[in-house]
């Protein structure tokens, strides 16, 4: 695992195995994100290629897509990303292309051309675009090691949205990207000596404590989702599937306060 750090860098987040990844997007200049888990297309289902495409489209625009929590399954719903070793069955990859070969997280962030931009934006926001650019530019590609890959989890209503522009808008010739290793509990205090974060509540106890669900609205169009990505079985099914009997903790939870955001009130992480 250390060879693969040096080769690949030096960053990484530790996970638990059953836990839901989500990807939060943060900076104000636009940008093109393509993600893959295991390099399958987290948005179309396809085997990871270079560049983008819209036919079909397999890329979100930010900001205009706050975050993305899963795989694109249909359309208006997703399947969390959930963490699970490689090599049982459980990850997108292995139910795609029956191997257990890449696992982890891929992201490209490629930004708006400065002509395009300037052509949206600068002349009716008057933005400065050199602190825009600074802020784009901290946004990466993450790719895992082969430790652990993303499965399907829980069904949730999210929306990925056509990109308004076209994709003549994006600079693809500077995309931007690094390296954030998934590594488990056991791995991550290997590594750094440290015990891991605690385990995050279960949906049930965040619904419990009172916490606010949030649904988010935009009056974009939405893309259809992915055939490939609609056949993934969930991490639930196939434990059932295996003969394992329910995961614990897993029984759908029915929020008590749900906060309806939108393109101009979005939350960020420790907002409420």
């Amino acid at each position: 695992m250390l060879t693969n750090f040096r080769r690949l860098g030096n960053v990484f987040i530790p996970m638990y195995q059953s836990e839901a990844l989500w990807i939060n997007f943060s900076g104000l200049y636009p940008c093109a994100v393509k993600i893959a888990a295991g390099k399958i297309n987290a948005v179309s289902g396809e085997a990871w290629s270079n560049g983008l495409s819209d036919n079909p489209q397999h890329y979100a625009v930010i900001p205009e897509q706050p975050w993305l929590d899963g795989f694109n399954v249909s359309e208006g719903f997703i399947r969390q990303f959930v963490a699970m070793p490689l090599g049982e069955g459980f990850t997108a990859e292995e139910q795609i292309t029956g191997a257990a070969e890449h696992g982890g997280l891929q992201i490209i962030v490629y930004p708006m051309k400065h002509n395009v931009y300037v052509e949206h934006f600068e002349r009716v926001m008057g933005a400065d675009l050199g602190e825009l650019d600074m802020v784009c530019m901290e946004s990466r590609v993450y790719e895992s090691v082969p430790d652990m890959g993303l499965a399907p989890g829980g069904l949730m209503r999210q929306q990925i949205y056509e990109d308004e522009y076209g994709i003549d808008a994006w600079d693809q010739d500077n995309g931007f990207r690094c390296f954030v290793h998934l590594v488990n509990s056991a791995q991550y205090l290997a590594i750094t000596e440290h015990q891991p974060p605690h385990k995050p509540p279960t949906a049930r106890d965040y619904t419990s404590a009172g916490l606010p669900w949030f649904d988010y609205y935009s009056d974009s169009k939405a893309l259809t989702g992915s055939d490939t990505l609609g056949k993934l079985t969930s991490v639930a099914a196939k434990v059932i599937e295996k003969g394992k009997g329910p995961l614990p903790d897993n029984e759908p939870v029915h929020p008590k306060t749900v906060k309806m955001i939108s393109k101009g009130n979005v939350v960020r992480d420790g907002e409420f």
